[in-house]
């Protein structure tokens, strides 16, 4: 694509984005979503191949369809109240549809299927902008209409959500479906305490959006698509395999490292709130994404030493930049300091 073009592209993803997060109208969120949609469709399908069309066509569909239902859903309550506004969304009906309509953007079980698919068949770049800045608008949706959301709903999702990313991330050697799942655990966290804490909502998204562009940046930087090019990649820069290890470390929760933070609020403010099944279920099921988080890591960890390669070839390839990674990273670096539950302590 020409630059003017990408400009086109990221200004409307920016423009879409920042009109659906200040509309107090349907309409308007309504149309933010679209223009939002359709500047990110284009870029999916860049690399003209038949995944990456695929990818495409199936992210489109998936988006229009959850349009449609939003739309649905904000005429049916205008219809019975009189009332457009996003923030008057009394009508039972409608705040069912408009739950679901939601997680189907966001990607939350059992309405997931389309984003493992559509981050493998994108470029990592592309993955990285469908994983953290086409979050914002949906969970902008969820935050202005929280009150009038089915809290059992967004429950049983958030649960589900979290089980089925750990549990399904645990088979893949595709860094980009393992980072899809990992966006799949992590929405269901931040799912189990939108209609408890919108404060702990906030600071668990704005974690994940750093946590999770630290970890594509170190995928893109090192051209790592799967586990197997995670191995080799110390033969570039030693240093981004250990801030790769600290971030998938952080991603998983481990203490105390960033990542424990938010979730160490949120099951204590599950505790508070009498929810004790669910934040057992909760904690267990987190198990299962530091499992291949620690999994991955640990792969990861073995190329420190020459001798325990598993590739033949990768060493020969000259780096034309060493020290590229190393200036680039260290800025994101920050945001996995384990001085956070430190200082809320």
């Amino acid at each position: 694509m020409s630059p003017t073009v990408y400009l086109i592209i990221i200004s409307s993803l920016a423009t879409g984005t920042i009109i659906t997060m200040t509309s107090h109208h349907w309409l308007l969120a309504w149309v933010g979503l679209e223009v939002n949609t359709l500047a990110i469709v284009p870029t999916i399908s860049t690399k003209h191949h038949p995944r990456s069309t695929e990818a495409a066509m199936k992210y489109f569909l998936t988006q229009a369809a959850a349009s449609a239902m939003i739309l649905f859903s904000s005429t049916t309550n205008a219809w019975t109240t009189g009332t457009w506004d996003i923030t008057q969304m009394t009508t039972p009906l409608s705040n069912t549809i408009l739950t679901i309509a939601l997680a189907m953007k966001l990607g939350l079980v059992p309405l997931h299927f389309w984003l493992p698919e559509v981050l493998q068949g994108s470029t990592l770049l592309t993955a990285m902008v469908v994983s953290t800045w086409q979050k914002l608008a949906p969970m902008a949706l969820i935050y202005m209409t929280i009150n009038n959301l089915s809290p059992m709903i967004l429950f049983s999702m958030a649960l589900l959500s979290s089980m089925v990313g750990g549990w399904s991330g645990m088979n893949q050697t595709q860094t980009r479906k393992i980072m899809a799942y990992s966006s799949i655990a992590h929405l269901g966290w931040m799912m189990v305490i939108a209609s408890i804490a919108t404060n702990i909502l906030t600071m668990t998204l704005l974690m994940y959006l750093m946590m999770t562009t630290a970890m594509f940046s170190s995928l893109i930087l090192s051209k790592s698509k799967t586990i197997q090019d995670t191995i080799t990649t110390w033969t570039a820069s030693p240093t981004l395999i250990i801030i790769t290890m600290m971030t998938l470390l952080s991603l998983g929760g481990l203490p105390p490292l960033t990542g424990f933070l938010p979730k160490w609020l949120i099951l204590e403010e599950l505790t508070t709130q009498n929810l004790t099944p669910l934040t057992t279920m909760m904690a267990l099921s987190s198990l299962l994404s530091l499992f291949f988080y620690l999994r991955l890591s640990y792969s990861t960890t073995l190329t420190l030493s020459p001798n325990t390669t598993q590739t033949k070839h990768k060493w020969r390839f000259k780096t034309t930049n060493p020290t590229l990674p190393l200036s680039l990273t260290t800025p994101i670096s920050l945001f996995l300091m384990p001085i956070m539950p430190t200082i809320i302590t």
